[in-house]
């Protein structure tokens, strides 16, 4: 049964819209080749099968989050190799987001490693968004939990995309997360929809999870209305010294039947293949874009970890016979 909360955060969905947890596992069951077939028909009714948006991924504030995820090396929870460092300048900021748009990202993305965001640091990360903004990028934020005034200070200062993942199902999330609850997540998303800032939430596999649990991630976030016009989908990359180390890895097909049924309930969201990239085959990267998934994180580093190298991207896309979404004009 949904709680009472999850069940609040989406009975505003209308009823043609909603997915049973029951459906979405008839769908993963789904021959594999009929699955890909069902998502790549409904993917190329919405957008264009050989364009990908290309976004960077800064850490604006490394380490020191009061959070527990045991996924994550930015935790203070967790010894890891990570150095904690303070709130990145805004010169430098700027530069790296340059440096992203003139590589071909449409979209820019900071992460700051706070549990919350504070009052005291609102003005500092306005700034940065304008300065982002002003080179003609989208503009993307992940700073912890938000008030409402804190949200629509960011929509003013031009924020484009607020991100939050919900990481997994509500039912799996106390397993992964005990610093805060998954109606936490919801209210966040909550007050960054309500400000008039677009979504940015997905989550991770590989945790350990079931598949009922991916189910469950996906019902979640098909049934809002509307689902979140980003949607990353990311695998889990093992971080030494956090209590998810020593996880098996996922098979990587079961991240292409996510990406399939996850095009699937969401046609019209922007999926993006997110960290675990790297130790993806180019074999199983063109198996996700063919099953939907038209987003990466373009760039050698995410927030503290690797990334598939820029220049494998650019011959994997060429090989493809993929092109992107051009940046913005300044």
């Amino acid at each position: 049964m949904e709680s009472t909360q999850h069940a609040a955060a989406i009975s505003s969905a209308p009823a043609e819209a909603s997915w049973s947890r029951e459906a979405i596992l008839e769908l993963y069951t789904l021959p594999f080749s009929d699955l890909l077939s069902r998502a790549h028909d409904v993917h190329r009714q919405h957008w264009d099968a050989n364009t990908l948006q290309l976004s960077t991924l800064m850490s604006i504030k490394t380490g020191g989050c009061a959070e527990d995820c045991k996924y994550c090396g930015q935790s203070a929870s967790y010894t890891t190799k990570l150095q904690v460092e303070k709130l990145s300048p805004v010169e430098e900021v700027e530069q790296a987001a340059r440096a992203a748009k003139n590589a071909g990202a449409s979209r820019f993305c900071m992460g700051a490693a706070w549990r919350e965001l504070k009052d005291r640091d609102v003005p500092k990360v306005a700034e940065l968004v304008r300065r982002v903004k002003a080179l003609g990028l989208e503009t993307c934020m992940t700073l912890g939990m938000l008030k409402q005034e804190q949200a629509d200070t960011l929509r003013d200062a031009g924020l484009d995309y607020y991100n939050h993942n919900i990481d997994t199902s509500e039912e799996y999330y106390p397993e992964v997360i005990s610093t805060r609850n998954y109606a936490d997540r919801l209210d966040t998303l909550d007050k960054a929809r309500d400000s008039g800032l677009k979504l940015c939430s997905g989550g991770i596999i590989g945790m350990g999870e079931s598949r009922g649990d991916r189910a469950g991630m996906l019902e979640t976030l098909a049934n809002m209305a509307p689902p979140p016009e980003s949607v990353p989908i990311n695998m889990l990359v093992p971080v030494a010294g956090t209590p998810l180390a020593d996880t098996p890895p996922l098979e990587p097909l079961e991240l292409v039947r996510t990406i399939a049924v996850a095009r699937v309930l969401m046609p019209q969201s922007h999926l993006r293949l997110s960290a675990g990239r790297e130790a993806l085959s180019d074999e199983a990267q063109a198996l996700c874009f063919f099953a939907g998934a038209n987003s990466v994180f373009y760039g050698d580093r995410l927030l503290t970890t690797d990334n598939q190298e820029a220049s494998d991207d650019r011959k994997l896309f060429a090989s493809l016979g993929l092109h992107t979404e051009p940046a913005p004009a300044s």
